[in-house]
């Protein structure tokens, strides 16, 4: 029996770009390598559990990189692949369309022979990650999700946000929860962030984070917890939600809400200046923090 700190469930996805200028870029992404990559240099023992076809999006091949990460690969006829058509050079305007779809996870594709003190469910559209798979995960261990890939549905032409059916029974079940401010909105009907963080957690989750471009907040049930974001750049905004949540889990196996947030915003704030998933190490963190945050 194998146990590792995170198991990151959620899908490669084949990602075809179109830059404003038409230059056309295809590569392997998804939330999942944002995450683990994350997780991983911040000290956490990584497993990621891989869902699509291999001969689209190879998991062994994509995790590379990061060879301390187990990968867990789990075969699916289909694999995903979402075209992204951006319309501004800075990348804030774009157009998504999902091209293809993996058979969603189910509660027999989690493995007997390996454990997990979170299990995070870091999916990229509603059918990704079946509602049937949270009280498995949940009775393994704490449930971390984004609920990005239960409310980012295809339209086929598009996709978009639509509320969680099934909310206020498996809230519940989650341990760390994470949105934006837009999916909170969503969630809740509130365009106060605060006050959703609050609200999320009366419906049952134990720590809700809610991200924003200038801040990443978290509600304890106790205490409104914040931290700034402060990036020198935002040239590697991709992936942002999805590095700091990886990056709080990782900390909070080991440390308290103030600390692993504050790691978790300067993470994010130092991969943001580089595009892709983050490379650097735990020091590298640190470091920006002794001279971005500490000093406040």
């Amino acid at each position: 029996m194998k146990h590792v700190d995170i198991m990151i469930v959620g899908q490669l996805s084949l990602d075809i770009n179109t830059d404003y200028d038409g230059r056309e870029e295809r590569m392997v992404g998804g939330a999942v390598i944002h995450s683990g990559f994350s997780a991983a240099a911040s000290g956490a023992k990584v497993a990621a559990l891989a869902k699509g076809n291999p001969d689209v999006a190879d998991p062994v091949k994509a995790f590379a990189p990061r060879p301390e990460i187990e990968v867990i690969p789990v075969k699916s006829a289909t694999c995903t692949s979402i075209s992204n058509v951006y319309h501004t050079a800075d990348r804030e305007r774009r157009t998504c369309k999902a091209i293809s779809h993996i058979e969603p996870y189910r509660p027999e594709d989690i493995p007997s022979d390996v454990t997990a003190d979170i299990y995070h469910v870091a999916g990229l559209m509603t059918g990704d990650v079946s509602d049937e798979m949270f009280e498995p995960l949940a009775k393994r261990g704490r449930l971390a999700v984004d609920v990005q890939c239960l409310l980012r549905r295809d339209d086929g032409e598009t996709m978009a946000f639509y509320d969680w059916e099934n909310k206020r029974k498996y809230l519940p079940m989650i341990t760390y929860l994470k949105t934006d401010a837009a999916e909170a909105e969503i969630l809740t009907g509130l365009t106060d962030r605060y006050e959703a963080a609050k609200l999320l957690h009366a419906w049952g989750a134990k720590e809700v984070m809610i991200t924003h471009n200038t801040e990443v907040i978290l509600y304890d049930g106790e205490h409104m917890h914040a931290a700034p974001l402060k990036p020198r750049n935002l040239t590697g905004r991709t992936g942002r939600g999805d590095t700091t949540f990886a990056g709080y889990l990782a900390k909070r196996l080991r440390c308290g809400i103030d600390e692993s947030l504050r790691y978790a915003a300067a993470l994010v704030s130092l991969k943001m200046e580089t595009p892709g998933p983050f490379m650097g190490t735990e020091a590298d963190v640190y470091r920006y923090m002794e001279e971005y945050y500490d000093a406040e």
